[in-house]
């Protein structure tokens, strides 16, 4: 399958920096190749990693280091320190853990059968291998690298806070390899949401809060990934998008996502109760005394979960409308999946921020 567009097959000496900022730009809006604008070597990167998708992991990251900040406030004066340094790591290391995990997926998808020139995989976007841009031992030794690196970042956090980081890291790495990975190929069995709601939510979210905080209060930490749920449950209605794309592939190769299980319809529904459910789990958290009343800010993504909501009433429609990318077809619902948790996600991070820097107590009687 041939991806490369005239533009692509420009000579890069003669490219500014300035046309190669605006490529990247695109790939990090769209998850794909530019048509008309010069793709180097960082670019085909950022689309084989699907750097696209890697604020889901930077908000994960940036929600378990506010969730810290706030609790160090609250807190008597110099009680609970923040680890800046580590955070930093942590949210590294994270953005390297889901960039291996695109790659490992990829790698055994096409090692397993499943990932085809026919397959959905290298229809919306160039597949790393099938597009001729990197072999399968140039795949394999770059996703092992990164995962050797991510392993580097663990053991200096756990040097610094303890064995329990590499109880969260380990646990992460499972999830990540065993998604796909035989014998377990957890997405091939309906465990692949499952596997994707506890990464992004309690193993990030609470991982990030773990090596932030000095000293660490076990309880705190609970509390924490019971917060992180919510969040999770938009990553996941990313993926639940996804699969419900998939369905009939999916299908066809034995592959028993849960939108596979549940059937099309049931499928759209659900997931549209994973994305409304947020909301009032967010106000309970606030209503629970568990973090300060600006995170609901993220109501003001209600609009846009709105529409998103809409387009889930319907099936998926036989080809693109004239106003969706081409490029992007033939997915259709993680889109706007996407488009959602990049919203909410955003109001939930500045919500948090300005817990911090303007905090407020609602007048609760039981609080």
């Amino acid at each position: 399958m041939s991806t490369t567009s005239p533009a692509q097959g420009t000579a890069t000496e003669s490219v500014t920096l300035r046309a190669r900022f605006s490529a990247w730009a695109e790939i990090m809006q769209t998850a794909n190749a530019p048509v008309d604008k010069p793709l180097d070597g960082l670019g085909k990167w950022l689309v084989m990693t699907r750097a696209a998708v890697f604020p889901m992991t930077l908000w994960s990251g940036t929600i378990g280091a506010l969730l810290a900040v706030e609790q160090a406030r609250l807190a008597p004066a110099g009680t609970i320190s923040i680890d800046w340094i580590a955070v930093v790591l942590a949210v590294v290391g994270i953005v390297l853990a889901h960039a291996a995990n695109n790659l490992i997926n990829d790698y055994f998808d096409m090692t397993g059968g499943i990932d085809t020139d026919g397959y959905v995989r290298a229809l919306y976007a160039p597949h790393p291998v099938l597009s001729g841009w990197v072999t399968k031992q140039t795949l394999r030794n770059v996703m092992v690298g990164l995962t050797v690196l991510g392993g580097l970042i663990m053991l200096l956090l756990a040097y610094w806070h303890g064995p329990l980081v590499i109880v969260f890291a380990l646990a992460g790495l499972f999830l990540s390899v065993f998604y796909v990975a035989p014998p377990f190929s957890l997405k091939r069995h309906g465990l692949g949401e499952l596997d994707v709601f506890l990464t992004w939510g309690p193993l990030m979210i609470g991982g990030t809060y773990l090596v932030a905080v000095t000293p660490l209060d076990t309880s705190k930490l609970i509390q924490v990934m019971l917060l992180s749920m919510p969040y999770a449950l938009l990553v996941t209605s990313v993926l639940f998008g996804k699969h419900i794309d998939k369905i009939e592939p999916d299908t066809k190769l034995g592959i028993h996502t849960v939108p596979v299980i549940l059937g099309e319809k049931l499928a759209r529904r659900t997931n549209q109760v994973l994305m409304i459910a947020f909301y009032p789990l967010i106000l309970a958290a606030v209503l629970a005394g568990w973090v300060g009343p600006w995170v609901l800010l993220a109501v003001l993504a209600v609009p846009t979960l709105w529409s998103v909501l809409k387009v889930y009433n319907s099936p998926k429609p036989a080809g693109p409308p004239p106003w969706y990318p081409a490029r992007g077809w033939p997915l259709w619902f993680v889109g706007f999946a996407f488009r959602h948790v990049r919203l909410a996600g955003f109001l939930l991070t500045i919500g948090l921020v300005l817990n911090v820097i303007v905090p407020v107590k609602l007048p609760l009687p039981w609080l």
